[in-house]
C-alpha cells in the first residue's frame, strides 16, 4: 500500500460505486479538492458506513492511486445533524457544497473555503437566521474568497467612498450619488445594504452569521447576489433547481 496521508476536510458529495463502495469528493486543507474511493463503505459492518456521507467534517487517512485516492480510515469531528434532519436545510447544503466543488482544485489551499462552509452549515442549523440570508452571505463571501467579488467600498465612477447608493447590473459595481445620474440599469441600495455587503466581504469568518436584516435589505441582497451568480458562475448548478423547489 502507498504511503498514507492524513487530511482534514468536509465531504462535499458521495455516490455509490459498484455493489459496496462509495466515491467521495472531499475538500481538504492539505490537498485541496480530492476524489476518494471508500471501499466497502456501504457494507453494514463497515467502519466507514457512518462517516462517508456528505456534510461530515472529519479527519481522513487516504493513500494515492493512479487517478484518485483511497480511504484507509476516517474519524468524524462534526456530523451537522441539525442540517441532515431538515429537508430544506439539506437542499441549501447541497447547493453550498456544489459551489465549493466548483471552486475547489487539487493542491489548492482550501482552508478559507472549509472554514466558510463549516460556519455556514452551522448557520443552517440555527433557526434564528433565515436560510435565504445564509445563502446570500455564503455566496458573496465565497465569491470574494476566490477573487471575483465587486468592490463594495468605492464608486465605480469617481473612486469615492461616500454616498454609495446605486448598484449597476451591467457594470456589476457601485456608484455614488453624483456618478449615478447617468446609470440607467442601476438598482438603488440602502445604506444598510451597502454596509451589509461590506461587512460580509471583510468580517472574520466566525462573525458572518451573527446578524439579521430587514426584509427590505434581504430583497436588495437578493438582487445583488442573483446578478453576481449570472456574472461569475459559468455553469448551472443542479442543486439550485432542488433548492428552488424546497
Amino acid at each position: 500500500m502507498a504511503e498514507v496521508t492524513t487530511v482534514t476536510g468536509i465531504i462535499l458529495s458521495a455516490m455509490p460505486v459498484g455493489e459496496y463502495d462509495r466515491r467521495l469528493v472531499i475538500l481538504t486543507k492539505e490537498l485541496g479538492k480530492i476524489s476518494v474511493f471508500a471501499k466497502g463503505a456501504r457494507k453494514q459492518n463497515s467502519a466507514l458506513i457512518g462517516v462517508t456521507r456528505p456534510f461530515i467534517l472529519g479527519t481522513f487517512e487516504v493513500y494515492r492511486g493512479r487517478d484518485s485516492y483511497t480511504m484507509y480510515k476516517a474519524s468524524a469531528q462534526y456530523y451537522f445533524e441539525e442540517v441532515v434532519n431538515d429537508l430544506s436545510a439539506v437542499c441549501y447544503a447541497c447547493y453550498f457544497a456544489e459551489i465549493a466543488d466548483y471552486y475547489g482544485r487539487e493542491n489548492l489551499d482550501a482552508s478559507d473555503m472549509i472554514n466558510l462552509l463549516y460556519v455556514t452549515l452551522k448557520a443552517l442549523g440555527n433557526s434564528h437566521i433565515d436560510n435565504e440570508l445564509v445563502r446570500y452571505i455564503y455566496e458573496i463571501r465565497i465569491i470574494a474568497i476566490n477573487g471575483e467579488c465587486p468592490d463594495f467600498f468605492t464608486c465605480n465612477g469617481c473612486g469615492g467612498e461616500k454616498e454609495l447608493i446605486l448598484y449597476s447590473l451591467s457594470i456589476n459595481g457601485l456608484y455614488c450619488r453624483s456618478c449615478s445620474q447617468g446609470i440607467y440599469d442601476g438598482v438603488s441600495l440602502s445604506g444598510s445594504t451597502i454596509y451589509t455587503l461590506q461587512f460580509v466581504v471583510t468580517a472574520p469568518i466566525g462573525k458572518l452569521y451573527t446578524f439579521t436584516v430587514t426584509k427590505e435589505v434581504e430583497e436588495e441582497l437578493r438582487l445583488v447576489v442573483n446578478r453576481l451568480e449570472s456574472t461569475v458562475f459559468d455553469k448551472e448548478f443542479k442543486s439550485k433547481e432542488m433548492l428552488m423547489l424546497s
